[in-house]
């Protein structure tokens, strides 16, 4: 019976690294092909309409640099799953490549907890920041938020990612680390998943009580003012979005391992 067992396990890891080794590679090509695009013409957008956008323009810039960073990465993982998970790019490039991708991950979070709390402010308190938020808050929040972010990632790299030669690269660490890499990942996604999601969630919710608590004065027919219908707009774009869902998710798949469950992970 445990060697039926043990069989399956077997056969039911070697069966996802051949779909995962045939599946990523054109999925990363078709996503750094459209994301450098998407990103390169969002950045040329947002550089000729500077003025318009208003102070959360430089938490997009900041969006769009950390989407690049993480994609310029994406021709080497190509690379590495076409050869069947050899990792011919060394051991520091392998630790820089998953670095990039926490730093894009969780620098997005942060940045788009910025506007979150941006649009808070401009709609629950419209007088009292007006004119007191400027170009140069809003960049040394930035900077603020790279700093951050850089730090609760950099432990990342200590661990080790190539194990004994074998020319994987993994994307936690080797099995001898999984414990303590857990415990890493559990209090950065505290910090970096948890507390941003929480005061998005609080900012959210404070607008939607504010606008639905207020009077309109200016009403369309159906009873909810333009002002109104304009702010709940602006809301639900982050709130939304398929890339933001995507960033989320990973943190929560992160926790949710036990350390026999990180032994059988690809990590690749």
């Amino acid at each position: 019976m445990e060697f039926n067992k043990t069989k399956n396990k077997t056969f039911c890891l070697l069966a996802d690294f051949i779909f995962t080794d045939k599946f990523l590679p054109p999925v990363y090509i078709l996503v750094f092909i459209i994301g450098v695009s998407a990103n390169i013409w969002g950045l040329k957008f947002l550089l000729q309409n500077w003025k318009k956008v208003g102070h959360i323009n430089i938490f997009v810039l900041n969006l769009g640099l950390a989407d690049i960073l993480y994609l310029l990465t994406l021709p080497f993982l190509v690379v590495y799953y076409f050869q069947e998970r050899k990792w011919i790019f060394g051991d520091t490039f392998c630790k820089i490549t998953r670095f990039c991708f926490n730093v894009n991950l969780y620098g997005s979070i942060g940045f788009l907890t910025c506007i979150s709390v941006y649009r808070y402010l401009s709609i629950v308190h419209p007088m009292k920041v007006l004119g007191r938020i400027t170009s140069t808050h809003s960049i040394i929040i930035s900077v603020l938020v790279w700093l951050f972010v850089g730090a609760q990632t950099l432990p990342d790299m200590f661990f080790e990612k190539i194990e004994n030669n074998k020319k994987k690269c993994h994307d936690t660490t080797s099995d001898a680390f999984v414990e303590d890499y857990l415990t890493y990942s559990r209090i950065r996604t505290m910090t970096g998943f948890c507390l941003p999601f929480l005061i998005t969630l609080g900012c959210y919710i404070h607008v939607i009580v504010k606008l639905c608590s207020s009077s309109s004065r200016n009403t369309e027919k159906n009873g909810m003012s333009l002002r109104h219908k304009r702010a709940l707009k602006s809301l639900a774009e982050p709130i939304f979005g398929v890339d933001e869902a995507a960033r989320f998710e990973r943190p929560l798949h992160k926790t949710r391992q036990t350390p026999e469950q990180a032994n059988f992970n690809t990590r690749g």
